[in-house]
């Protein structure tokens, strides 16, 4: 590194709360906006699909860029990209205008997601010991956050278009503040081709965790305000507390995990996680009521908090490939169960009803206890200054 690595941890995860506050204004809007178009369920889950297709059409460009001009300089244009992409969402007046201003976002989405775990990978390499927690901590730290504000501003009466053009600057001035410090130099060439690789046995199991727990993931941050509005039906100041309670579970947990891991192993904290998203989710479906619900969510937010932190060390960790490949691979899998599953649910809840499908986000969720047996973590401590 040609600068600071305390710095340079930093920047990172700057960028990872950038992306986090960006996804989460627009996931805590989410109600609002398909009440202003009149969408229905089904409305909503093929909106969502429009992200998906965004993400897969920077799939193949993500490792090219990466390999071809380094994580840093993607991960710089990238965020700025998902910055402004965002107010376009809330520009949008009509399903047509807002499902490609989606694919736009999904894209950059992508783009930020590769670039910034390989600038993570980086950083953690030099420290030498797990330190990816404590990255996606920020990035939950700010679905909190984002959620919290989406709630203040929707108390305000503030559009949404005007939340996002206020978190769309709070985006740019992120980027140009982590400019210097970024990581310069990626840890391994063979990176750029990882999202075409194919995993052995191993890398795929971690990569199909990944798939449940973002998948997971990503139906409650699209979902967990849709799902009180219409299921648990509170007064409208309590729409968001759900997505809020979540977010906030899973902030902390995410703080704590490097240290749980360390203490328990790697396989014992990702069967404690899915235990926590069943049974969370679970109590949320079979008693819908205010209290429950929130006491449901806030278990699901500290089992989702562990499970892609887990995901993305075993994978450097793996051995196979060089970890920047085996991470991206993993995070490619990952990334399409984060994208994949909120439309899947508008699908199924518009064929049954929400209820139903947030009951296939439960088995998601047990699927990780599952896969789980004969992960491991392996900590590898060494004198830092950080």
């Amino acid at each position: 590194m040609s600068v600071s690595p305390i710095k340079s941890r930093i920047a990172v995860a700057a960028i990872f709360f950038l992306a986090g506050i960006c996804f989460a204004s627009w996931a805590s809007r989410i109600p609002d906006i398909s009440l202003k178009l009149g969408l229905s369920e089904g409305d909503i889950g093929q909106l969502l699909l429009a992200m998906p297709v965004g993400s897969m059409v920077a799939l193949p460009l993500a490792g090219w860029l990466v390999h071809s001009w380094g994580s840093r300089t993607v991960v710089l244009i990238a965020a700025a990209l998902y910055s402004v992409f965002l107010p376009l969402l809330g520009w949008a007046n009509s399903f047509w205008t807002l499902a490609p201003a989606l694919a736009l976002f999904g894209f950059a989405g992508n783009l930020v997601n590769v670039s910034v775990n390989t600038q993570a990978i980086n950083v953690q390499a030099h420290y030498g010991k797990p330190i990816m927690g404590s990255f996606h901590g920020l990035w939950s730290l700010a679905g909190f956050l984002g959620g919290a504000l989406g709630t203040l501003l929707i108390g305000w009466h503030q559009s949404p278009l005007s939340h996002f053009l206020l978190v769309a600057g709070l985006g740019l001035l992120i980027v140009l503040g982590a400019h210097p410090f970024t990581v310069r130099q990626d840890a391994g060439s063979e990176a750029g081709g990882m999202s075409l690789r194919r995993p052995d046995p191993y890398l795929l199991r971690i990569g199909l965790i990944a798939f449940c727990g973002m998948l997971c993931e990503g139906c409650m941050f699209d979902w967990s305000g849709v799902y009180f509005q219409r299921v648990v039906q509170p007064s409208a100041a309590w729409v968001t507390s759900g997505y809020v309670a979540c977010m906030s579970t899973m902030a902390l947990g995410r703080f704590i995990s490097d240290y749980l891991t360390h203490r328990f192993g790697a396989a014992r904290m990702l069967q404690l996680s899915s235990a926590l998203i069943t049974s969370g989710l679970l109590l949320a479906i079979l008693f819908p009521y205010l209290g429950t619900a929130i006491v449901g969510f806030l278990l699901v937010g500290f089992g989702i908090a562990s499970v892609t932190p887990l995901a993305y060390t075993a994978a450097g960790q793996a051995g196979t490939v060089s970890p920047g490949v085996a991470l991206a691979l993993v995070s490619t899998i990952g990334y399409f169960g984060f994208l994949l599953g909120p439309p899947l649910i508008g699908l199924l809840g518009e064929a049954f009803s929400l209820r139903i499908s947030f009951a296939l986000v439960a088995v998601m969720g047990a699927a990780v206890g599952i896969l789980a047996a004969g992960i491991a973590v392996k900590p590898k401590p060494v004198p830092t200054s950080g």
